[in-house]
């Protein structure tokens, strides 16, 4: 959790936070802000991005509103190059943005669905990685949090395109981990949400009761524990219902 005793530890850092506008996404952009960051928020909605700028205006932090479609690579590599121009550097990267995809067989899953999970949860990060690597080398205290799933540990049936993506994406940040852990301030780390009373759980699980699920504002603080400058782990996995940091014992 942030410092109790420094209200904005973040004050003066630029954050960025894809898919933004909905869901943990959201709610980590606003208790980002609360601690002091400006938000670059993307998201593919220009109304949603435009509420979610109310809501860190009132958290008292301020936003550069990017509307953006992941699934635009070139996209993401001008947003690069124009955060440099305006900031000269990035401190904080959340990797947030994801679908759940087909819930089905996989020998059902259309080639149309298996791409846009794949170029959505997968290879939209790793765009960005391309991207902000040099932006958050330059930070005195870079921090990256990709968000992962329980998903990516269970061979679940029906939940193959997005299991084999969240799995994906965990070794894409262990890898950039293991990549910067000697050679720069930047930290790579993921987080595990567990169950959370969003949309896409709902969609996964509609009769689940929601009231009985942690809030999206519950895993946001957690995320910004692992976004503070005295926060030096890298290569880790943060279980949110277990609240274990595992070790995914990075080469020396």
């Amino acid at each position: 959790m942030t410092d109790a005793t420094d209200a904005r530890p973040l004050a003066g850092r630029y954050a960025l936070v894809t898919g933004a506008t909905r869901g943990i996404g959201r709610a980590t952009a606003v208790a980002l802000g609360r601690a002091g960051a400006h938000i670059i928020a993307t998201g593919r909605t220009a109304g949603a991005l435009e509420e979610l700028d109310d809501a860190v205006i009132a958290a008292g932090s301020t936003t550069t509103l990017v509307p953006l479609d992941v699934k635009d690579g070139e996209a993401i590599d001008r947003l690069g190059g124009a955060l440099y121009e305006r900031f000269g550097r990035l401190d904080i990267f959340i990797g947030n943005a994801g679908i759940l995809g087909p819930m089905t067989p996989l020998q059902q899953v259309e080639p149309k669905e298996w791409d846009e999970i794949v170029a959505i949860n997968l290879t939209a990060n790793y765009r960005f990685v391309r991207s902000l690597d040099p932006l958050l080398r330059l930070s005195t205290a870079g921090r990256a949090v990709l968000v992962s799933s329980g998903a990516a540990h269970k061979a679940r049936a029906y939940w193959g395109p997005y299991a084999v993506t969240k799995a994906a994406v965990e070794v894409l940040a262990r890898t950039w981990a293991a990549e910067t852990a000697n050679l720069s301030n930047l930290r790579v780390n993921l987080l595990n949400p567990g169950p959370v009373r969003t949309r896409m759980r709902a969609k996964a699980f509609p009769s689940e009761d929601p009231e009985t699920l942690p809030t999206p504002e519950a895993v946001a603080e957690t995320i910004v524990s692992l976004c503070l400058p005295t926060f030096e782990e890298t290569g880790r996995l943060y279980d949110f219902p277990s609240r274990k940091l595992v070790d995914f014992h990075l080469p020396g």
